[in-house]
């Protein structure tokens, strides 16, 4: 069997998104160090999966929509056990939850954060 270890994503302030990431979801810094190309990164997550939140030494301001990118980042999707509490948290922070559902098989929001990631937070509960 197989499983998702992590996903490298590029963003302005590794520290900023990992803080953030860290208070949202209970995750902790793994590891951090310099990488390619003159940047950091940061691994946030737990002891079986992270995101790898990497930096170049010179950021790009490009801006593309991934939906329209093939290859693209659309969003990355976190379980949690308490809807509610994450989206206060989510709120309390000044990101806007949209697109809630309530299908199977669990409910969800969605925000964006900083960096123009979506992240779709979702309770299987």
């Amino acid at each position: 069997m197989a499983s998702l270890e992590h996903v490298n994503v590029t963003v302005v302030d590794p520290a900023q998104t990992a803080e953030m990431l860290c208070d949202l979801f209970g995750w902790k810094i793994r590891w951090q160090g310099d990488a390619m190309m003159g940047g950091h990164t940061k691994h946030v997550g737990d002891e079986e999966s992270y995101l790898a939140i990497y930096s170049p030494g010179d950021p790009s301001n490009a801006e593309e929509l991934s939906y329209g990118t093939r290859g693209g980042l659309n969003h990355i999707g976190v379980v949690v056990g308490d809807l509610d509490a994450v989206e206060e948290k989510v709120k309390a922070r000044g990101y806007k939850p949209e697109n809630h559902g309530d299908y199977e098989p669990g409910k969800r929001f969605y925000f964006t954060e900083e960096n123009g990631i979506e992240i779709e937070v979702v309770s299987y509960a």
